[in-house]
């Protein structure tokens, strides 16, 4: 789960491709050593598209004192990434983190920062200066001022100096710098407020510098007054029940088109950068008229094109369906994909939230940037290291300015257009998953949706006080008709909010209480938030039909079920009917789409008499009404959130994770809500010495037991216990082992060690405690009950030690949701699970690290050892540390399957079954004939893992081949 606040606007559903070529340009970098103490300086750079061998190229010495030159030519986008080293392993990067953007120009780089298109520091001619464009975002400024201070020298005197209307709501003013290369720089409308770039003040350089939304770029807005042609033969490329693909002739300029206009029926759809659109969520059987306009960098705009008709395709009653693979899902191990961050396969629906301009674009970063077109054709990489499902983080249209994890749920009806692109639906991408034999685990949010409301269930109006302040915003006039899709344009006449009135009485109809009255926050502007300006449980703003009306105040008491976590997360009435109808409906499509589970998020947030009622046995049923035995193994794990390292979260049973494997011990009342306070008391009153035990998950022993599965409610869990003690494997089997009698079946417990939320022990940084010990967890997980599960970059340690998840107030470059991508880029063809017959570029890199090495093996042992898999186990007879002996056995199929595994150490196994043992690491073979079998080993990670020869199930022998960890 995430949760983040920022206000947010909106859009329509679209896929764009086809980028305009970039032109060739040139960087020369200056760099002082002297604030590093370096005497010489390399850049490590991609300008080229590819990164340099590390440490980069040697710069040149510069005309003056400690400064160093390099001139780059680049060709991919408007910018390159860059970083500085003396060549003896220390590095500078940016004080912020992440790397320097270098855009075209001449800059200086020192003490931490950039400043772009700062000239050359050793021009002291002492007549330099800057002319400085800036265009408002706030387009009530009716005045300009900007208030600079070269460098080295003093701020102007308050309010600063009027800037010069220029062209195209551009401001212009020539700054004189004297000998100094550059300023610090702020701007204000003279009457109190200002845009200091988030309290950083800008740093310009010298010549022609424009600065638009909160970046700062070369170049005279004003010096090109010719609009490009008008785009020619516009037409109807491809249409289905819900999407046209238009396309285009490039128009023509006199120095470069920058973008298109999209309108449909008169009204602004979308800015792609090329010449192909496709607009979703649009109404079946139905025609709909468009025009094309081109623009150039600096806003000169052509007319619109002819208008043209397009048709959407007849409905086809809905999504086609897929077919799960339908097997045990015990039998798969789990990579877990934060989407947006993971690959990139089509950039044109990358989007950064309402502040993409700011945030996002100017760290070429946006929080939207991988897709499942990406994940499609990095399928390959996740089979290649083994693993045969995938968990993908919620795929419902989100709504909020932090949505790309997905947790902020509006359309629970459709997946997010941010997400998919032509022929990469997600019905596409859970075809091509089980194509390549592996599984699609979708998360899915039942507690919450976004701060918005949900779609087809309820959205809150909104309501502004008229206010000069905001007169930016709510001035411009709203684009009627204009539905929410997540790849809107960046002006404000597609406000998110539906609903949205300016008013100077209280409207008609309100029930927010307060109205219009000022609160004590205020907006990242300066401008004063007002009572109803913002959705908030507590306003009346939601019916409690829908909603409930409070915030949490006691974690591990009732309310926590049946109030608010976060002011971005508005609180289901998960026992209200017209909700769980909502929420039901929403999810079977997505089962009907052939989706191989679930991974319930905030599971513990919804009573457990709710889930055994309402939510588990519908979508179960709906599966396998809709796929017979294959839908059988719908696999549903929730999580809840016990986040303590003893057995019962905090002696309360109704927050423990194993509770929610029960059905419910008594019959309550068939109304919800009193029903789930009923069961509440009950269970607490009964306390955790009269929960329900189980022997499910051990050996009676040496012999497997059908497990009783009567009791089990339907959602298994992930193994909250194991996770907050992976600080040490050591101490995550023990404590793993502690709970597994109070849960209905451990063996279906999903086991990982860090999350895009959490490392052990409830951290706030990645995991950090070394390749050694990650391969220690990594045996364990692999061989003992459970699931493994891998968060994606887990293999190569990915941003170790960084920040998991610091919302909008850092870049998303410097925490562990960092984007993956370029990691993995170039090609990799898998030959089988755990294989990989070719690979080339940086993904032949990454699956050459030591881990990669390690989880392949692993997953080629596990999935060729059943036991491993599904088998119950038991310690006893068993001395050592992290050791124990597993058996599956099904009279159905004929399987039978005993192993003894030892991790880390040796150990001494006594009466087990006599026999052949061959070990799958090492190859070696033991003949057991007095009920003993020692297993000799050393090696942090290593371990041994004897496979017993029975009848018609010969032990496999050695598998795979040795690795850094696993080895003789």
């Amino acid at each position: 789960m995430s949760s983040w606040r920022k206000p947010a606007l909106l859009g329509l559903a679209i896929a764009l491709s086809m980028p305009i070529a970039a032109r060739a340009a040139t960087a020369t970098i200056y760099y002082d050593t002297s604030t590093k103490g370096w005497s010489t300086a390399n850049v490590h750079h991609n300008a080229s598209g590819s990164w340099t061998a590390v440490p980069g190229v040697v710069m040149d010495e510069a005309a003056c004192g400690t400064w160093r030159r390099k001139t780059l030519d680049f060709s991919t986008g408007t910018s390159f990434q860059a970083v500085f080293a003396n060549g003896s392993g220390a590095w500078d990067n940016p004080s912020g983190g992440g790397n320097y953007v270098v855009p075209a120009g001449t800059h200086q780089v020192r003490g931490g920062s950039i400043s772009a298109n700062a000239g050359n520091p050793c021009d002291t001619s002492g007549n330099q200066s800057a002319t400085v464009f800036y265009k408002p975002t706030n387009t009530s400024w009716t005045t300009v001022y900007i208030h600079y201070a070269p460098n080295g020298g003093q701020w102007t005197t308050l309010p600063g100096v009027a800037m010069d209307a220029a062209c195209n709501g551009w401001r212009k003013k020539v700054v004189a710098l004297g000998s100094a290369t550059g300023a610090a720089v702020t701007f204000n409308n003279g009457s109190g407020s200002w845009d200091n770039n988030g309290g950083k003040n800008y740093a310009l350089g010298t010549g022609n510098i424009k600065v638009e939304n909160g970046a700062v770029s070369a170049g005279d807005p004003c010096g090109d007054l010719v609009a490009p042609s008008v785009p020619t033969n516009v037409r109807q490329t491809a249409a289905t029940p819900t999407s046209i693909t238009l396309a285009w002739d490039a128009s023509t300029d006199n120095v470069g088109v920058a973008a298109y206009e999209v309108y449909l029926g008169g009204f602004y759809v979308s800015s792609p950068t090329g010449t192909l659109l496709t607009m979703t969520g649009l109404t079946p059987a139905t025609t709909y008229s468009f025009t094309v306009l081109a623009k150039d960098a600096v806003g000169n705009k052509s007319a619109q094109s002819v208008p043209v008709q397009g048709s959407t395709s007849a409905d086809n009653g809905g999504q086609p369906s897929g077919t799960p693979i339908g097997t045990d899902m015990r039998e798969d191990a789990i990579y877990f994909v934060m989407t947006a961050r993971f690959y990139d396969g089509d950039a044109s629906n990358n989007r950064g939230g309402q502040f993409h301009n700011k945030f996002n674009a100017a760290n070429n970063d946006p929080m939207f940037r991988g897709d499942f077109k990406g994940l499609m054709q990095k399928l390959d990489y996740i089979k290649g290291l083994g693993f045969s499902a995938i968990w993908i983080t919620p795929v419902v249209l989100n709504r909020s300015d932090y949505d790309f994890h997905g947790y902020h749920g509006y359309d629970f009806y459709r997946v997010d257009p941010r997400l998919e692109s032509p022929g990469a639906s997600y019905q596409d991408l859970i075809n091509a998953a089980h194509a390549k034999g592996i599984k699609i685990i979708q998360d899915v949010v039942y507690n919450h949706s976004s701060r918005w409301g949900a779609k087809g269930l309820f959205t809150p109006k909104v309501y502004g006080v008229r206010d000069a302040q905001w007169s930016w915003y709510y001035d411009v006039p709203r684009t009627d008709g204009y539905v929410y899709d997540g790849l809107y344009p960046t002006d404000v006449g597609a406000k998110a909010y539906n609903g949205d009135i300016w008013s100077t009485t209280e409207p008609a109809g309100n029930t927010c209480r307060s109205w219009g009255v000022p609160t004590s926050f205020t907006s990242a502007e300066g401008y004063r938030i007002y009572n109803c300006q913002w959705p908030s449980p507590t306003s009346g703003m939601f019916p409690a039909l829908y909603y409930h009306q409070c915030w949490i105040g006691n974690w591990e008491g009732e309310d926590s079920r049946s109030c608010w976590l976060h002011e971005d997360l508005a609180d289901f009435n998960t026992e209200s009917k017209p909700v769980q109808d909502y929420l039901t409906a929403a999810y079977n499509k997505f089962i009907d789409m052939g989706v191989d589970g679930f991974r319930i998020d905030t599971a513990v947030h919804v009573p457990r008499v709710t889930w055994n009622r309402r939510f588990l046995p519908a979508a179960l049923n709906h599966s396998v009404e809709k796929f017979g035995d294959k839908g059988r193994n719908f696999y549903m794990v929730g999580e809840v959130g016990a986040f303590v390292n003893d057995k019962w979260n905090r002696g309360s049973v109704n927050h423990s994770a194993q509770f929610f494997t029960w059905k419910e011990r008594k019959d309550y009342t068939s109304d919800d809500v009193q029903a789930s306070l009923d069961q509440y008391n009950y269970e607490e009153q009964l306390g955790t010495g009269s929960q329900p035990t189980s022997t499910n998950a051990f050996l009676s022993g040496n012999s497997y037991h059908a497990p009783d599965r009567s009791q089990f409610s339907g959602m298994n869990i992930i193994d909250m216990r194991m996770h907050m003690n992976f600080g040490d494997a050591n101490n995550a089997f023990w404590n793993g082992k502690d709970s597994d009698d109070s849960t209905n079946d451990a063996t279906w417990n999903v086991v990982y060690v860090d999350s895009h939320d959490f490392g052990p022990n409830k951290s706030s940084t990645a995991y950090a405690g070394g390749t050694d010990a990650w391969a220690e967890n990594m045996s364990l997980m692999w061989t003992f009950r459970g699931i493994p599960t891998l968060y994606m970059g887990s293999e190569i340690e990915f941003q170790a030690g960084k920040q998991i998840d610091c919302g909008p107030t850092c870049p998303l470059a410097t925490t562990r949701r960092a984007y993956f991508g370029d990691k993995i880029e170039g090609s990799v063809t898998a030959s089988g699970f755990g294989t990989v017959s070719s690979a080339s570029g940086a993904v032949a890199t990454t699956l050459s690290y030591p881990l990669v090495k390690h989880v392949q093996r692993l997953n080629q042992i596990r999935r060729a050892i059943p036991a491993l898999q599904k088998g119950q186990y038991s310690t006893q007879g068993v001395s050592g540390g992290i050791a124990y002996k597993r058996r599956y056995t099904d009279s159905a199929t004929g399987v039978d399957s005993f192993v003894l595994v030892t991790v880390s150490g040796s150990a001494t196994f006594s009466d087990i079954p006599n026999g052949t043992y061959r070990d799958a690491v090492s190859g070696d073979v033991k003949v057991v004939s007095g009920g003993t079998l020692t297993a000799t080993l050393s090696g942090k990670g290593n371990a041994r893992i004897y496979v017993l020869d029975l009848p018609g199930n010969p032990a496999p022998g050695k598998i795979g081949t040795d690795g850094p960890y696993l080895k003789p």
